[in-house]
């Protein structure tokens, strides 16, 4: 058994602009043999992620706050318990529009590699 806690992880901020901890990777160096990556991310209040794409499938599950989820053209609010499919290749952003931060996990499968995330200008 495997068991890694948010506060035992790095915190960065990610190429599209949230606050990370990366909970999970398989070529990180420690015993999880999954194909996806989970990371933790924060938005702070009224602030939005940059418009970005991965070449990876990806979930976001809501864990607190309010946002607006952006896929393409399509826009969607979402709630704690919420859970959003980003089809790979789709330009996306998250907008935090609550009076508190944002907090998601986000699942990657495969997992995150920086050269499959594009920022897109």
């Amino acid at each position: 058994m495997f068991v890694r806690s948010v506060s035992d992880c790095d915190e960065i901020i990610a190429g599209d602009g949230t606050l990370l901890r990366e909970l999970l990777h398989p070529s990180r160096g420690y015993p999880f043999a999954g194909r996806y990556s989970l990371a933790h991310a924060v938005v702070a209040v009224g602030e939005a992620s940059k418009l970005h794409r991965l070449k990876s499938s990806e979930v976001y599950y809501i864990l607190s706050g309010e946002g607006e989820m952006h896929i393409g053209e399509n826009r969607a609010i979402v709630l704690a318990g919420d859970a959003v499919e980003i089809p790979p290749g789709a330009e996306q952003w998250i907008e935090n529009i609550g009076a508190v931060p944002l907090e998601f996990l986000c699942i990657v499968d495969p997992a995150w590699r920086a050269e499959d995330e594009e920022i897109v200008e």
